[in-house]
């Protein structure tokens, strides 16, 4: 009997064309078919390379790495009403997480209260809403601050956030001392990518040297200042790009702190980093490696930093959000291990994995406990915590890393040329590189010259449904209700004479950092303080591209 061929109509997940054309990063640089020590003439070990925990630590901070300590396990959440979130950070301590990641919503990282115009439909959506020290008190409720390292992603108004969080440590009896954790605080990147800015540029640069001047006399193990790349990546930066704007980012505010007086071995040590883990593993390692070297370098040769912590660049990272697609949700989960991967590889300090919802919402407990257990399968199950630096010495990685370098560095140079940070994106230069980058990927998506599973191949009609997090109007509601209750029985004469006293120092030239904390204990609103600042400093408007 003779069998019939098997055919099978054409189908919508059918694999894309194999086409001769040149291979590239995920940032368009052109990758050559094999790498060997041809392509290395340039390279140096010993100058380039070192080993773990010695200069230029291009191999990692700690000579032995994740075999003496793994890294910072924390997931980023914050939504709804701090009782809420309270109790989704129980149950990640609970699970095995390691530290806290506080998200905030939009209407704090603006500088509103909950009950605010401004805030209207956006209360507690895309983080939790804190407008007061009573919300922060709430949020850390039968949480001990002295155990816990507590990472807080906020930024203009960070000083009014970090000042809260310092008042409940008071009110459970720790010692500043003994707080431990980070503040994004990075508000150029604000200008750069992310948009959340409030003040112009010079004073809100004001403030967070203020913060980097408290921190460093009264906070000594907490970190005042997370210099941010993730969000220039986030708004469609290539790596190089991410790498050179935040390193330059970090330049400036060590040239602010040393213009106020401090010594540059005071603070440097402190200094953090938080990049994105992007999709192209190799890219991704190369970019955390000259990282820490040209961080070394311009500490060491650029600023004459002495102490060694000072040229050790610390970096914590988080998966990329802007990798997760809607379309097959639970790729995002091969995604999210894959940069995670790269993460780990690459020396990171502390890591965050996104949960393979978040394209349509914030976390769900479900998904969260798999973005956690991710991380605790490569740290406990996968090997790769056996050796630092385990792709080290490859003619691939090194070529990548050595091309990087030098790419940032040129970006770093030009930025320099035109007087600063400050300067360049008055300018626009940052914002106009970064869309163009932007829009040449997006080009080469819609062409198919880079492969999204799920989006521009492997297509599928039928997908089931996610349960997602809801976040309804009843939290603005609530919010709204307990602010109304705390303006009324708190001690209003207090209240205004802490604004009072706080606009004269933002007048003149002292540090707000106590002023600041002053009025947070008379329970002044976050919304109250940020407008005693906004009377003083203004508010910024950005200058269109076009």
């Amino acid at each position: 009997m003779k069998v019939p061929a098997l055919t099978k109509p054409p189908s919508r997940s059918a694999a894309p064309k194999r086409t001769e054309r040149p291979f590239t990063t995920i940032s368009g640089v052109p990758i050559e078919p094999l790498y060997g020590p041809e392509q290395l003439t340039d390279f140096d070990p010993d100058r380039d390379l070192g080993a773990p925990g010695q200069f230029p630590y291009t191999r990692g901070i700690h000579e032995t790495m994740y075999r003496g300590k793994l890294w910072t396990m924390r997931q980023f959440s914050g939504f709804a009403t701090p009782e809420e979130t309270n109790l989704r950070y129980q149950y990640l301590l609970q699970q095995g997480q390691t530290g806290l990641s506080v998200a905030f919503d939009l209407p704090t990282l603006m500088g509103y209260d909950a009950d605010h115009a401004m805030s209207e439909g956006e209360v507690g959506k895309c983080g939790v809403a804190i407008s007061s020290l009573e919300d922060m008190e709430t949020l850390f409720c039968g949480i001990p601050l002295g155990d816990v390292s507590v990472s807080m992603t906020i930024n203009s108004p960070a000083s009014v956030v970090w000042a809260m969080y310092l008042a409940v440590a008071e009110k459970q009896g720790v010692d500043w001392n003994s707080l431990s954790g980070t503040l994004q605080n990075d508000i150029l990147k604000e200008y750069i990518a992310q948009k959340e800015y409030i003040f112009p540029p010079r004073p809100s640069m004001r403030l967070v040297t203020d913060t980097i001047e408290f921190g460093t006399r009264r906070t000594p193990k907490f970190n005042p200042l997370s210099i941010s790349g993730y969000h220039i990546r986030e708004a469609g930066s290539t790596a190089v790009q991410e790498l050179a704007f935040t390193l330059r980012d970090g330049i400036e505010y060590v040239e602010w702190a040393l213009e106020r007086g401090l010594n540059v071995d005071e603070f440097a040590p402190r200094l953090s980093f938080f990049f994105n883990a992007h999709n192209d593993f190799f890219e991704e390692i190369a970019k955390y490696r000259a990282a820490r070297k040209i961080w070394a370098d311009t500490m060491r040769n650029r600023f004459g930093a002495k102490n060694e912590r000072s040229l050790k660049l610390r970096f914590h990272a988080q998966t990329a959000g802007c990798s997760l697609t809607c379309q097959q949700p639970y790729n995002n989960i091969v995604r999210t291990t894959l940069q995670a991967m790269a993460a780990v590889l690459g020396g990171c300090q502390s890591l965050h994995t996104n949960s393979l919802d978040e394209a349509y919402a914030l976390p769900s407990e479900h998904a969260v406990t798999i973005a956690l257990r991710t991380q605790q399968v490569i740290a406990h199950e996968s090997g790769v915590t056996a050796a630092p630096d385990p792709f080290g010495g490859s003619y691939f990685l090194e070529r990548l890393t050595l091309d990087t370098e030098a790419a940032a560095r040129g970006y770093i140079c030009r930025i320099d040329e035109m007087g600063g940070m400050i300067p360049a994106i008055e300018k626009n230069f940052p914002q106009r590189e970064i869309a163009n980058a932007s829009y040449e990927y997006q080009r080469a998506v819609e062409r198919k010259e880079k492969v999204i599973v799920g989006v521009n191949a492997f297509q599928s009609d039928h997908e089931q449904p996610i349960e997602i997090l809801q976040i309804g109007d009843r939290t603005q509601l609530h919010q709204s209700k307990k602010l109304a209750g705390l303006r009324a029985t708190r001690d209003n004469g207090r209240v205004r004479a802490s604004l009072g006293a706080l606009k004269r120092a933002a007048e003149g030239t002292d540090n707000t950092m106590p002023f600041i904390l002053d009025a947070v204990r008379a329970y002044a609103t976050l919304g109250e303080i940020c407008d005693a600042l906004r009377e003083v400093f203004g508010s910024y408007q950005e200058t269109s591209l076009v």
